[in-house]
């Protein structure tokens, strides 16, 4: 076996691992693998200049391709900075390594930090190397362990002494691995048994379907079931939006998601589980209920909802067992009364988008534009092969109104609670679809979370439009405290000033990315929209575009 130091075993298993980009802010701590990947060419280092810009391109990236992305971030005070953003990739199962390095093992008594615990709350796996000889074995546990389901974040904090010091390595990467769990027969028996006799069925698809590349089986059992179908989180494509029986997200566990299953009587959830930030008592679905939970994480079924049949497989194969099943099971008659329930479910599906035409019109002539406007505006525009990077917050309402997403390549979406993803995530997704245009519609609040994002747009000179949804504040938190104040707080009217929510000086996004070398341009009126989009596409270089937007927040 050849003898090499642990930097170089490192960067080795990288090469051995195919992987292409290392994401990073280096630090002192690094200089070992800075050092090493000088003299490797075929592993591009993209330098960030704050920490999150890191973990969105390799989030966006990873959860695009189904590759591992690569992070190397600086010693303690580099991880605490990307741990904000580690919460997403956590939340949204992406395959990420994410490493930093650390004091050598002898500085004990000098004091040195546990890094592998302040990441652990966050990963599949954390750990610290601390000799060199371990790299190679836990390079390949960290590369299985991120990829196998359910897909998630590993944390490796190398100790200065193991990236200096010499071993024997041997390098070999991770096995190839198939990690498509199959159902349990008996449990999709089961599962198919309830849904043969169901009524009112109901099928909620969360973004581990889109992740397993199950969008098709999830609408192979929803015209199997004539079932209404929502979706938790649209991260990648979980249901293909158009289809008529999609009837929007929802969150099952806030009173508005209560209301809309009051009436189910059997509920399929695929890749997902069922969470939200607030608390209310009881159970989100009528007691009658039934319901049937898939998901590769044991962990989620039944965690927050009484659950008849949990079914712990690949959302994908386990939607594919079941409507297998269910092919077998029924009659013409079922599928007559499936046929029945998939039109009516239709009806429904028109009348939201009747609904949404109507509020457009009605909010045609605001000023600032409504969101509405802005983004009719801005489908009109955007290229049929665009990769369409959702960052957008509050005005992601208008975003699924105005635009339909079907096709896998055609949206990545944030994955947690985390402001700043966007701004990394559109250049992480530009490097895994070169060939696609990539448009990032973001808040305001998240793009500032990450604004030093622009200074890597305009030096790696990656083609991205960043849409900024202009509304001078945190109308998410408005919208919460609104929430907070009605449903837990109990008042009958939010009775509020929404402290620290407002940007008193409101950010000029245009001014700021021309500070960072980027082309940025206000926008006022909604006719200038679309020519700006097709304008900065054409361009070849990174666009902000700055639109002011209506940032009024209903009371009632």
């Amino acid at each position: 076996m050849p003898r090499m130091t642990g930097a170089q075993a490192l960067i080795e298993m990288l090469k051995a691992e195919g992987v292409e980009y290392v994401f990073g802010n280096p630090g002192t701590a690094e200089s070992a693998i800075i050092d090493v990947l000088e003299d490797t060419p075929e592993l591009q280092y993209i330098l960030s200049v704050q920490e999150g810009t890191a973990m969105g391109m390799a989030d966006a990236y990873a959860r695009i391709t189904g590759k591992v992305g690569f992070v190397n971030l600086h010693i303690d005070s580099g991880l605490a900075n990307g741990i904000s953003l580690l919460t997403n990739a956590y939340e949204g199962g992406t395959p990420l390594i994410l490493t930093s390095a650390n004091k050598d093992v002898r500085k004990l008594a000098e004091g040195r930090f546990d890094l592998h615990r302040m990441a652990e709350q966050f990963t599949k796996w954390s750990v610290e190397v601390t000799h060199p000889e371990q790299i190679p074995s836990v390079m390949r546990r960290a590369f299985t362990i991120a990829q196998t389901a359910p897909t998630g974040p590993v944390y490796l904090s190398f100790a200065a002494n193991s990236l200096d010091d010499e071993g024997e390595m041997e390098i070999v990467p991770s096995a190839t691995s198939y990690p498509e769990a199959r159902p349990d027969p008996a449990a999709v028996e089961a599962a198919g048994a309830i849904l043969e006799g169901a009524a009112q069925p109901v099928l909620i698809v969360g973004d581990r379907v889109g992740l397993g590349g199950g969008a098709s089986e999830a609408v192979r059992l929803a015209e199997l079931t004539g079932a209404r179908v929502y979706a938790t989180n649209l991260g990648r494509v979980n249901f293909p939006t158009s289809h008529p029986q999609y009837l929007g997200t929802l969150n099952p566990t806030m009173p508005a998601g209560r209301a809309a299953l009051a009436d189910a009587d059997a509920v399929v959830i695929a890749g997902t589980g069922l969470g939200g930030y607030f608390y209310f008592e009881g159970r989100a679905l009528a007691p009658d209920a039934r319901l049937i939970h898939i998901d590769s994480d044991a962990a989620v079924i039944g965690a927050s909802e009484p659950t008849d049949v949990g079914i712990v497989a690949g959302a994908t194969a386990g939607l594919a067992d079941l409507s297998s099943d269910l092919e077998r099971r029924l009659t013409g008659e079922g599928r007559e009364a499936a046929a029945i329930r998939a039109s009516a479910v239709g009806e429904q599906h028109e009348a939201q988008r009747q609904a949404w035409r109507d509020r457009v019109e009605a909010r045609r002539d605001l000023s600032p534009m409504s969101t509405e406007r802005m983004m009719t505006e801005l489908a009109a525009a955007l290229p049929d092969d665009a990769l369409f990077v959702d960052d957008s917050i509050t005005t992601r309402a208008s975003v699924y109104g105005a635009l339909d997403f079907d096709d896998p390549d055609d949206l990545v979406g944030i994955a947690g609670g985390a402001l700043g993803w966007g701004m990394g995530g559109a250049l992480g997704a530009k490097l895994a679809r070169p060939d696609q245009p990539v448009v990032a519609v973001i808040g305001d609040g998240s793009a500032m979370m990450t604004i030093q994002t622009l200074w890597t747009a305009t030096a790696q000179q990656i083609p991205v439009v960043y849409v900024i949804c202009n509304n001078e504040s945190y109308r998410i938190l408005k919208l919460n405290m609104n929430v907070w104040q009605t449903q837990i707080a109990g008042r009958p009217e939010p009775q509020t000033n929404y402290l620290g929510m407002d940007f008193a000086v409101p950010f000029d996004m245009a001014a700021i990315a021309n500070a960072f070398g980027v082309r940025g341009r206000r926008i006022d009126e909604p006719s200038e929209v679309g020519p700006a989009l097709t304008e900065a596409i054409a361009s070849g270089e990174p666009v902000v575009l700055d639109v002011r937007i209506d940032g009024a927040v209903p009371t009632s």
